[in-house]
Formats: C-alpha cells, sequence, structure tokens
C-alpha cells in the first residue's frame, strides 16, 4: 500500500519504486551520467524531461552522492563503493515513491561498508525517502533502521525499535539472531533460577516452572567474588576483542560454553574459574526456546 494505494494494481512503471541491488546492476556499456538517468530517459514521452533537464538532474544526483567529476567514467573504472553510490542515485533519479535496498552492501568489504552505513543516514536525512533495506547483517539493520523488522522462515519474529528488538527481544530466536548471544539450560522453581542444583542470584519473573533457557550477551555481565550464587565457568579460550577481552567459558558438568567480555585488563589465565551474573538476561521456558 502506498499512502492508501493497492501498488499491486499499478503497473512496474507507475508503482515508481526505485531499486537497489546488491551486485550494482549497472549497465557496463554507459557511462556513469547515463546510469543515472537511465530511469528517466525510459519513461514515456508524456512523462520523459528534456535531455538537458535529464542532464542537470543526473549532474545533481551524483553531488549528492559524492562522486562529482566522475560522469564519464564507466562502471569498470569506478571502486565497489562507487559503483553503489551510482546505484543508489540511479535510484534516486525517478524521485521514487519508495526505495527498496537488496543487501546493497553485501558485496563489499567491512570498512567501505562501514563507510557507506554512514553515508546512506546522511543520504537520507537528506531525501527524506521511504526506504526498506533487507540485509543479513544484524548491526547494519541496528545502525540504519527507525523500525526494524525480524524475519524467520518468511514469518515476522518481531516489529520494533532498534532498542526494543535488541533490548526486548520477544522470543528466543529474535534474542539469538539480534546481537551476539549465549544460552544455558536452567531450571526455574518457584520464581528462582537453578543451574546445576544450585540457585542462582537471578530473579525468574513469570517464568513457570520447569526447564529453560538462560539467553544472555556476552558484554552484559559482572565478574562477582559470591561465588555461591553465581554462574562459574572455566576458561577455555583467551582473545583480544579491540580495547575487551573475550573470554571463552565452560560452565558446568555438561561443559556448556559461553562467552562473556571483559576488559582487556582483566587477569586471566586458562583454566582459570570465572564467576559472574548477567546485568541482563532474558529466561524462556525450554518449549518455546526448541529449535532456537
Amino acid at each position: 500500500m502506498f499512502d492508501g494505494d493497492d501498488a499491486l494494481t499499478l503497473t512496474v512503471q507507475q508503482r515508481n519504486v526505485g531499486l537497489v541491488f546488491q551486485n550494482y546492476a549497472l549497465f557496463r556499456h554507459m557511462n556513469v551520467l547515463d546510469n543515472i538517468g537511465f530511469g528517466l530517459r525510459v519513461r514515456p514521452r508524456t512523462r520523459r524531461p528534456s535531455r538537458k533537464e535529464i542532464c542537470k538532474r543526473a549532474l545533481e544526483l551524483l553531488d549528492l552522492v559524492q562522486l562529482s567529476g566522475l560522469e564519464k567514467r564507466f562502471p569498470s573504472q569506478l571502486s565497489g563503493g562507487q559503483r553503489q553510490r551510482v546505484a543508489f542515485a540511479r535510484a534516486l533519479a525517478i524521485e521514487p515513491r519508495l526505495l527498496l535496498l537488496d543487501e546493497p552492501f553485501g558485496a563489499l568489504d567491512a570498512k567501505v561498508r562501514r563507510d557507506l552505513r554512514r553515508w546512506l543516514l546522511e543520504l537520507h536525512n537528506k531525501t527524506g525517502h521511504t526506504t526498506v533495506f533487507v540485509t543479513h547483517d544484524q548491526e547494519e539493520a541496528l545502525e540504519l533502521a527507525d523500525r526494524v523488522v525480524v524475519m524467520s522462515e518468511g514469518r515476522v519474529e518481531q516489529i520494533g525499535t532498534p532498542d526494543d528488538v535488541y533490548d526486548a527481544p520477544n522470543s528466543p530466536f529474535v534474542f539469538s539472531f539480534i546481537g551476539e548471544s549465549s544460552v544455558l539450560p536452567v531450571r526455574v522453581e518457584q520464581r528462582k533460577v537453578w543451574l546445576n542444583e544450585k540457585p542462582l542470584d537471578l530473579p525468574a519473573g513469570d517464568v513457570p516452572n520447569g526447564p529453560a533457557k538462560l539467553f544472555l550477551r556476552p558484554h552484559d555481565v559482572d565478574v562477582v567474588d559470591n561465588v555461591s550464587g553465581a554462574i562459574v565457568g572455566e576458561v577455555t579460550v583467551l582473545r583480544r576483542h579491540a580495547g575487551l577481552r573475550r573470554v571463552d567459558l565452560e560452565v558446568g558438568a555438561q561443559r556448556h560454553r559461553i562467552e562473556i567480555e571483559l576488559p582487556a585488563d582483566f587477569s586471566l589465565n586458562l583454566a582459570s574459574p570465572v564467576a559472574f551474573l548477567p546485568r541482563r538476561y532474558r529466561l524462556y521456558p525450554a518449549s518455546q526456546a526448541l529449535g532456537s
């Protein structure tokens, strides 16, 4: 639905949707200027701007995507990031009612993707086009979106702001899919959480009695001295992660592996015991967490 109108009753030309593909899909035999103006040149004669107006519009968009001076180059003479900016300019040239982005940064390396994410946010703020951005990169979704839709096997799992989806996931799938997470099998008895026959200092809330799954994020933990009510694990892997240290722990007789994040200067050795409690966590009944 576009502003209350059923878009499926319109032809492709009437829908006026801009589309950016993962693999750029630029016309190799056309230079940058002609690629950008293509959507305007193929309009019906009654709606087609003059050649001069198309050229002016293409040059304005070239400036908007920060590629001024490259209008005579061909796609083969551009970097991947530059090609994708040209693809964005081509999609914007028709002044779309809706902009569809199909994993547009998927073919680019990590640094270029980060740079283009910042650029795309600036571009969106300037143009104001409603945009649907499809991505498998959770970080990308949380950084770019006003509203996130998490899907699994063609079904919508949750819709909300990035904060809603990350901080208050409504299912085990959403918790494990959005952001990094670890999970431990636990048991709930009378609103207390038990791990390996030991009660933890974690309230169970309204989760019913019985087997459950405890989901936590690596950065949401505190190391504690009170071992009796804490989760205790043995260090199996230590690795530096930017300004932090990632620690793999094996917990309990079943040696469940989880990951936590600590300051880089935190003193640890392999096989050292670590006691911790999550600051934020989610409990789900084991039946609900199946397949997560």
